[in-house]
């Protein structure tokens, strides 16, 4: 069964770091470039980073450009995404996603290519 489990959300300070996992289940990093992607209330869903399996390439949303980073683990079958810096603006759920389209990654990040979504973890900053 594949599946993407996502973790390591929670409540942080404005300035603050939190580092999201996306594990894997069912099928390889190999094949498939990951994406991060988070839906604030009321807002559409936002591609933020993307990492490919064909060159490791990455992309950042311009949102994020400069503050977040993003890795991944084969043997572990995971990806990472390093927020720091972070602003009450990137309060929302993250998701990652797989894109089932190309193992790259392009400067803008596709919804409807990803697929196998998580469940999404929770990021909120707040004082």
């Amino acid at each position: 069964q594949v599946q993407l489990v996502e973790s390591g959300g929670g409540l942080v300070q404005p300035g603050g770091s939190l580092r999201l996992s996306c594990v894997l289940s069912g099928f390889t990093l190999d094949y498939y470039a990951i994406g991060w992607f988070r839906q604030a209330p009321g807002k559409e869903r936002e591609g933020i980073s993307c990492i490919s399996s064909y060159d490791r390439s990455t992309y950042f949303a311009d949102s994020v450009k400069g503050r977040f980073t993003i890795s991944r683990d084969v043997a572990k079958k995971t990806v990472s995404l390093q927020m720091n810096s972070l602003k009450p603006e990137d309060t929302a759920v993250y998701y990652c996603a797989a894109n089932l389209v190309t193992n790259r990654c392009s400067n803008s990040m596709v919804l409807h290519e990803y697929g196998y979504w998580g469940q999404g973890t929770q990021v909120t900053v707040s004082s």
